[in-house]
Parts: C-alpha cells; structure tokens; sequence
C-alpha cells in the first residue's frame, strides 16, 4: 500500500508569499523565523532584568580597585597597562629564583646520569672466563686446545635472559635522553644568568667579532671598569 500511495502524484504545496499590498515589509515571516526572534528577544530581555535587579540591589559603599584602574574606550573596559607592575628589584629577585630553580633540576639530572652510568658500567664489565693452560709440548698443546673449543663455555651476554636486554637498552635511551636534557639545561642557565647580568647597573657594550680573542657563537659582553670604593 505504501508504494501505492507514493505512487500517486500529489500536489506540491507551497509557502505563502508575501502579499502584494505587504511588499514594501519584504518576506513574509515563518514560522520559523518567529522562533528564532522570539528566542534572541526573551534572552535580551532576562539579561536585562538581570542587570536591573543587580543594580537595584547594589551597595553604595561598594568599592574595587578595578573601578580606579580601568578605563572606558568605546564602551568596552580595558585595564591599565601592566609593563611596570614590579620594580626593578623584584624582577631581579625572580630571576634569581628561576636561575636557582634551574640549576637545581641541572644538578639533579647529572646525579641521575651518575647513578645510571654506574648501574650500566658494572652490568657491562663482567669478568672474562679465561684459564691459562701450560702443556710440555705441541702434542698436549693440541689436546687441551681441542677440549677447551669443546667445552666452551657460554658467554655472559648470551646467559642473560631477553627482558633483561630489553631493560638494559630502555636503560640506554633514558641515559642518552637525560643527556640531552642536561646540555638542554646548562644552555638554559648560561642564557639566565647572562640576562640576569646584563639587567644589573654598569655600563656594557657587545663586543664585535674581531674584538672577541676566543671565537665564539655566542654574543660576549664587555663591562667598563669601575672603580671600587
């Protein structure tokens, strides 16, 4: 019956257009184009209604810093510029604490390193399994050569089991990764504390390449001699 029914041709109904004498209102509104009118005007409603009730309720005493520290520029509040929010002393003792924190996580990388190098070292210097034999003569030489080829024993690298080799080469990517990560660190601390110095008073100057003895990729800084009190 299904098929049968859509078998039939039917009458294509369309939407109601705009009438002549409306023309001038442009399209005429579904409904739903209603719903979505409808929708955006209640939210503006609440929203308002919102903020009538928070300032019907507002203490008068009320005060933030905010209300000082901010301004209007087209409608829209934009904080006061925060570029000089600490002194010249503050900013130096923060770098010293970031300088202070990366040299101790430097410190404590090359303490790992250490340690595993040491654990790596003594699982790879095992004891070699020599006998020295002396024979009387080439006769007996040849004999107790035949029975030591003959009775050879296994090697230390061949006796250890496969989940050992595979911890002791984990072992080896970790060791090469915390490497990096120290020379990673140094270069770190090296820049710091090169910042760290050129914020202090003097007066400093970056050399030129022809002025630098020891070539260097880096850029070297000069201070002028001051005389100490």
């Amino acid at each position: 019956m299904s098929s049968l029914r859509n078998a039939i041709p039917r009458r294509a109904h369309k939407e109601r257009s705009q009438p002549h004498s409306r023309k001038k209102y442009g399209l005429l509104e579904k409904h739903k184009d209603y719903v979505v009118r409808a929708k955006a005007f209640h939210k503006k409603e609440d929203t308002l209604r919102r903020l009538k009730e928070k300032a019907a309720f507002r203490n008068p005493d009320e005060f933030y810093f905010k209300m000082i520290k901010t301004r209007t520029v087209h409608g829209v509040h934009r904080p006061e510029s925060e570029a000089n929010k600490y002194t010249h002393e503050e900013l130096m003792l923060m770098k010293t604490q970031d300088i202070g924190y990366v040299f101790q996580k430097l410190q404590s990388e090359k303490k790992k390193i250490e340690k595993l190098t040491a654990t790596l070292h003594s699982l790879d210097s095992q004891p070699s399994n020599r006998h020295i034999y002396y024979a009387e003569d080439r006769e007996e030489a040849k004999e107790l050569k035949s029975q030591s080829s003959e009775n050879k024993i296994v090697t230390s690298s061949e006796a250890v089991p496969e989940n050992i080799k595979r911890k002791i080469a984990s072992s080896y990517r970790e060791l090469e990764a915390r490497k990096n990560r120290v020379n990673q660190l140094e270069k770190l601390h090296a820049d710091m504390a090169l910042q760290k110095e050129l914020q202090k008073k003097g007066r400093k100057r970056k050399l030129r390449e022809d002025e630098i003895v020891c070539p260097t990729s880096k850029s070297v800084y000069k201070w002028r001699s001051e005389r100490k009190r």
